[in-house]
């Protein structure tokens, strides 16, 4: 695959992005990690999952440059295999650790929010939803993540501002669950991993799916008036100038 790498070690199996300089979430990349996920769900010998990624982000978000040639039906279709991407590593049956390893931002901090754990490195670092900042609005089954992780106002007070967290600030509010330096970030990875994989792998998901199924459940019933809407604000004339603004280097 072109886009993401997978490697297993006593039994943790760890996906990583690799798609250039900042990780920008395209329609390829989804996909990858959609048919990763099958493998290692599939796989008896994988008994917990590592996401990180190559470099010095995380994850960008969605590659805006790329998705502004998309047509309205094409961009609906990549949001409807994404927020499936979310749902699904969601519910993963076996536990899932996010080492931000670098800025996490929009689509990227989706992600990572689907996780079990989240661990992150401080410094220059930033984790973010600033979809308000450039005019677009956020799905519904994101922020049905969001406030079953954080709770509904540190989840209100994220999405109203599209404030940049340090690793340090998002610790206090639990968006993260610990703050690790960049030389010990996999190390400390895998060492939570392994641990959560000597967990009896029934009960686990037993217990998992008894927390998140309702969650999962309000996602499904919501997600699709949401993409709509999604879409329709995206391509509003105010929002696509804002896009059309901004620059990457994937």
């Amino acid at each position: 695959m072109q886009f993401t790498r997978v490697t297993v070690q006593e039994q943790v199996g760890t996906v990583s992005f690799e798609r250039g300089k900042v990780n920008a979430i395209n329609e390829a990349l989804v996909m990858e990690l959609t048919e990763r996920l099958q493998q290692l769900a599939a796989d008896p010998q994988v008994k917990a999952v590592i996401l990180t990624a190559a470099g010095k982000f995380f994850s960008f978000g969605f590659d805006i440059p790329e998705f502004l040639s998309f047509s309205r039906e094409d961009f609906t279709r990549f949001l409807t295999n994404f927020t499936s991407l979310y749902r699904k590593l969601f519910l993963f049956p076996k536990p899932v650790v996010a080492a931000l390893n670098g800025h996490t931002v929009a689509g990227g901090l989706m992600l990572a929010t689907a996780c079990d754990r989240r661990l992150m490195v401080p410094g220059k670092s930033k984790i973010s939803l600033n979809e308000i900042t450039f005019g677009s609005t956020l799905t519904a089954g994101f922020l049905e993540m969001l406030v079953f992780l954080v709770g509904t106002r540190d989840a209100q007070r994220m999405v109203y501002s599209g404030a940049m967290y340090t690793a340090e600030e998002a610790l206090t509010i639990r968006l993260v669950d610990q703050v690790c330096s960049p030389e010990t970030l996999m190390d400390e990875a895998q060492r939570i991993a392994c641990a959560m994989a000597q967990l009896d792998s029934r009960a686990f998901a037993s217990i998992k799916l008894l927390l998140r199924q309702p969650i999962g459940d309000r996602m499904r019933e919501r997600e699709p008036d949401s993409i709509k809407e999604f879409v329709d604000v995206w391509y509003s004339g105010e929002t696509r100038k804002q896009l059309a603004e901004i620059k990457i280097r994937s």
